[in-house]
């Protein structure tokens, strides 16, 4: 049976329902009713504020640093049709599918808000649009944060009005024709409607929200793969004592340890050596993983607060209040949303980056504690695994090249009206490929220490480890013991997607 359609009010959104919009292309989306209708009497009192006369930014008026301009009453429908035309100003590869689909939904929710004074038949519009499978190409490039994602939000308002492109596998259509074969009809904005529809910060918001969401599924198997190194390279799990935890309650540290410790029991590999093993302590990125990686969810915890807010958040312009006013203030200016995704990318490249410390461990003969050179049962005439290390070096030296936060490099636009913006975007799109990156070497590291505890056999890893041993190695196509050298880059990449589609996440086992 199909999933029951998303039912947006413009309160209650939540990640998890972004994520299966976003990646479900039979999705559906409903609207409210009570929302709905408290949306039309939100328009109804900019339709009384409109006809009074009154001066109002962005309904009478130009935009930004032309917003003493007066317009005249006659030109208020072109003037928001000019504005998104004139926005529609984005460059370089079109943003993904997924992505796109996340932008409509968060933008359909954000505009049912009672604060958006938009006609309620606009939300019907953009949510028919989503419903149809139509999504909007929108190019990656050209947005600041600032006033929103203007120019992102402005191409999909472009493809509502039946102009520019589509996406189409393999290529682009005109929206026109889409629009049409859809049985639908181009929308023509309304007074108000355009500067709402592109005001705000959704673009970004979408990655965000997105990107949480498998930053936590991320963490997980990174702990799982952690947890399967500790065993192949015959380590301690006495600094996963809860006692340690507690006397430095962070969450994310507590929550780290219990995972760790939830793995690892029952291990026959743990009894062979607790007695006569003369190391006092392992490596900081065995002995630590709690500390590390706990800082990590503590900081993927930061950014769903933050998102979870954004969801559900007014953050077009001008405002619509219940006693009439119509209000122009900055609610979409982005800069929560850019902090939170630098701070995702910094979090994610401390994740690969002690992961790839482990992998190191794993194919060194002078560090793996007794393992054969690079995981090969016959080295110098085999490599093993030599490679996959300087592999996930190369993906981490990358990370934290790109990981310099965006949000601190703001660059004044619009002939300086805008003279403090928060390049969201340029944060968000950093943090996906730190993401990408960063499953590549957890991807890695499950690699080596699966591989370590063959040559650990018949000793067997604790129940968890064990359980996500069996998963990697019942892959579909599999990723099978190294025997004789072979190319490691096709197992790299299937780990990888699996664990994009969290299919070795400790929890799903």
């Amino acid at each position: 049976m199909p999933e029951p359609a998303c039912v947006i009010d413009g309160r209650s959104l939540s990640v998890a329902e972004v994520t299966r919009i976003a990646r479900d292309p039979q999705a559906q989306v409903r609207v409210d009713a009570g929302a709905r209708q408290a949306l039309l009497q939100s328009r109804r009192l900019v339709e009384a504020a409109i006809a009074s006369g009154q001066t109002i930014y962005g309904i009478n008026t130009g935009f930004g640093k032309l917003a003493n301009v007066r317009i005249a009453p006659d030109q208020l429908d072109r003037l928001q049709a000019n504005l998104i035309r004139s926005h529609s100003a984005g460059v370089g590869l079109p943003l993904p599918a997924g992505v796109v689909r996340a932008v409509m939904l968060l933008r359909a929710n954000v505009l049912l808000r009672p604060t958006s004074g938009v006609r309620p038949e606009l939300v019907d519009a953009l949510v028919a649009l989503l419903n149809a499978g139509i999504v909007p190409l929108v190019p990656e490039q050209g947005s600041v944060g600032a006033s929103g994602d203007l120019a992102p939000l402005s191409h999909i308002a472009l493809a509502l009005m039946g102009e520019g492109e589509v996406l189409l596998p393999g290529g682009s259509a005109s929206a026109a024709a889409a629009i049409s074969d859809a049985g639908l009809a181009p929308f023509h904005f309304a007074p108000k409607e355009g500067i709402s529809f592109i005001n705000g910060t959704q673009a970004q918001t979408a990655i965000l929200a997105l990107l949480v969401h498998d930053a936590r599924v991320l963490w997980r198997t990174a702990v799982g793969a952690a947890a399967m190194s500790l065993e192949a390279l015959r380590g301690t799990p006495a600094p996963l004592d809860p006692r340690i935890h507690a006397a430095r309650p962070h969450r994310g540290q507590i929550e780290t340890a219990e995972l760790m410790r939830e793995l690892l029991q029952d291990s026959e590999i743990r009894e062979s050596h607790r007695e006569g093993d003369p190391r006092v302590q392992d490596a900081y990125s065995l002995r630590c993983a709690p500390q590390v990686l706990g800082a990590v969810i503590d900081a993927v915890r930061f950014a769903e607060e933050t998102v979870a807010v954004e969801l559900n958040a007014s953050t077009d312009n001008p405002l619509v209040f219940e006693n009439g006013d119509v209000i122009s203030g900055g609610n979409f200016h982005g800069q929560p949303v850019a902090q939170a995704l630098d701070v995702l990318a910094m979090t994610l490249t401390t994740l690969q980056a002690i992961a790839e410390r482990r992998v190191e461990r794993l194919v060194n003969p002078d560090l793996s504690q007794g393992l054969p050179a690079f995981l090969t049962g016959d080295p110098g005439l085999c490599s093993g695994l030599m490679m996959v290390q300087i592999t996930a070096a190369s993906l981490v030296a990358e990370s934290r090249a790109i990981a310099m936060p965006a949000s601190i490099g703001s660059i004044p636009t619009d002939a300086n009206q805008e003279d403090f913006v928060p390049m969201g975007m340029a944060a968000a799109f950093k943090a996906q490929r730190i993401l990408l990156n960063a499953q590549r070497v957890v991807g890695a590291e499950l690699l080596c220490a699966a591989q370590g505890l063959e040559f650990l056999k018949p000793l067997a890893p604790g129940r968890g480890v064990a359980a996500l041993y069996r998963r990697l190695r019942g892959l579909t196509p599999p990723v099978p013991p190294l025997e004789d050298d072979r190319a490691p880059g096709p197992d790299l990449e299937r780990l990888a997607h699996a664990v994009a589609a969290g299919a070795l996440d400790p929890a799903t086992i």
